[in-house]
């Protein structure tokens, strides 16, 4: 059994289920079978597995891997974001405290 290091796709075990769709079509049969392997002996998700399989039998059947690099950054990751927030003791609003018995102007609430 394949450990995570050794795996065709970096951080595997990482990735959403929707990367890993697209990603898979770039490998060739046997680094899609290690990948298979490794899936159920751990997570084992039924629609992971599922598509991995009909995959394969593309493959099988004539399909080619297609272009692309599988370690690609993932698009789903998000930049790391620049600075801080922008929030500060200047730009927050006053602070917020409700009545304890609700407010008398809004006749929804208990007086």
């Amino acid at each position: 059994m394949p450990a995570e290091r050794d795996l065709p796709l970096p951080d595997y075990d990482h990735l959403p289920v929707g990367s890993l769709t697209s990603r898979i079509r770039t490998l060739d049969a046997e680094a899609l079978n290690t990948l298979l392997s490794y899936e159920r002996a751990h997570a084992n998700r039924i629609q992971v597995v599922t598509v991995m399989q009909s995959r394969l039998s593309g493959l099988r059947a004539g399909a080619q891997p297609s272009g692309g690099d599988p370690g690609a950054p993932a698009p789903e990751a998000a930049p790391e974001p620049a600075g801080g927030s922008k929030a500060s003791e200047a730009t927050s609003g006053p602070p917020v405290n409700p009545p304890a018995h609700g407010d008398p102007t809004n006749p929804a609430q208990p007086r």
